[in-house]
């Protein structure tokens, strides 16, 4: 890309500090919001954008907003800073090096949302950058930009910080909600959705911290400008981290629709050693496991074409595996981190977890049965489309493919070595 957009600090040193955010044109696509714009303007300019949810689902950001039960108040706004999928450090590095830009794409929510309270909900780990954001939110009411009376309209609304414990679960929405309002950490049933029954039970917008960071650039410079990147279905600029065995890992901005090749081998600079690429997890771990073929290394990288493989783009968080990795191990430590983290509220992703976990740590561990692979698809599949949220079925999402692509790693696997 000719500019960063959402990692503008790597061209704008202290951006991270408020004058020179503001210098550089901070706060005036919230001020254009509140003085110029209903919030149903808002509202249609990022629909029109078309910016889709960067948290992983990539639902259209101003759908989401329009779906608010109207006339039912007060509303609030959730920034979703619980960061917790392994591969992914993307939103950690815009709320440490471009924090404002964020919190101004905060604000722009919750004017759109007609919001008086947001909150920005970080992971238990990110204690340290919670108490940074805190004392950037108290040098925004101290300059006036947030508080009563903003830029002279009626429009009021505050910032809260609220600290997770540390609980994967609670980067899934409604988990997020129960943990914010003080409780145990697990997903609700849906319906209702937030958007109708959120938190404290009023319609509630949740978006993802780069979401929220793309819409100060799409306000100040239009829906055309950004549909001038990425492409026509999955528009905008993409924060894609790199992991594993990588030469250069690290986050990545580029247009959606960038390659695989060239994101892992012109930026990422290819495997270290000259070894072969031998796989790729696209969205962190939550992913079903792509073989890293020329087809699948010359796909754009957008939401349809990723789907179009068998997986997701997700997040985008690219972990790397070389020849020498064995995907067997690969499926068992993907399943120790998902039974580790699963809430225990749903009988299918509780024990499923466990019975995979198992499964792995035998086909690993020397001790396998020859039915065992068999058993560990079929425990895989009894889980999918039965569990209360999504990490139930993405734990089954590595095990189902590594069996499937690369069942030559499995012992007495389908296809694979006896």
């Amino acid at each position: 890309m000719p500019e960063h957009i959402l990692l503008r600090h790597r061209d704008l040193p202290g951006l991270e500090r408020l004058d020179v955010y503001r210098k550089h044109g901070g706060f005036e696509a919230l001020r254009q919001a509140v003085s110029t714009q209903t919030p149903a303007q808002v509202i249609d300019v990022v629909k029109a954008s078309g910016l889709r949810g960067r948290g992983g689902a990539g639902f259209p950001t101003g759908v989401k907003w329009s779906f608010l039960t109207p006339n039912v108040f007060p509303r609030y706004v959730v920034a979703n800073a619980d960061e917790s999928e392994p591969g992914t450090f993307k939103d950690r590095e815009i709320l440490e090096r471009n924090p404002f830009q964020f919190l101004e794409g905060v604000a722009i929510c919750a004017y759109a949302a007609q919001a008086n309270l947001a909150y920005v909900y970080c992971r238990g780990e990110f204690w340290d950058l919670a108490h940074v954001l805190e004392s950037k939110i108290a040098e925004l009411r101290a300059a006036g930009l947030l508080g009563k009376k903003l830029f002279g309209s009626d429009y009021a609304l505050d910032i809260q910080v609220h600290l997770g414990a540390g609980a994967y679960i609670c980067g899934e929405e409604t988990a997020l909600l129960e943990s914010l309002e003080g409780k145990l950490g697990q997903p609700r049933l849906r319906p209702p959705f937030p958007a109708a029954e959120g938190l404290y039970g009023k319609p509630t917008v949740i978006n993802n911290v780069e979401t929220l960071a793309n819409l100060p650039p799409i306000l100040t410079r239009g829906a055309a400008w950004y549909r001038s990147i990425g492409t026509e279905k999955s528009p905008g600029p993409k924060v894609f981290c790199l992991s594993g065995h990588i030469a250069r890992p690290g986050n990545y901005e580029l247009p959606l629709g960038t390659t695989f090749r060239e994101l892992i081998f012109t930026h990422g600079g290819g495997v270290p050693g000259g070894r072969r690429l031998k796989a790729i997890m696209p969205a962190g771990a939550s992913s079903s496991i792509l073989a890293a073929s020329d087809a699948v290394l010359d796909t754009p990288m957008d939401y349809e074409s990723v789907a179009a493989l068998g997986s997701a783009l997700g997040s985008a968080s690219l972990i790397l595996m070389d020849d020498t990795v064995d995907m067997a191990w690969v499926a068992r430590k993907t399943t120790e981190f998902f039974k580790h983290e699963s809430c225990g509220k749903c009988t299918p992703c509780r024990e499923g977890t466990y019975w995979m976990l198992h499964l792995t740590e035998r086909l690993t561990g020397g001790a396998a049965r020859p039915e065992d692979a068999a058993l560990l698809e079929s425990v895989a599949r009894g889980m999918q489309g039965k569990c209360l949220c999504a990490l139930g079925e993405f734990s089954t999402m590595p095990v189902t493919t590594a069996l499937e692509r690369f069942g030559a790693d499995f012992p007495a696997a389908a296809g694979g070595a006896a």
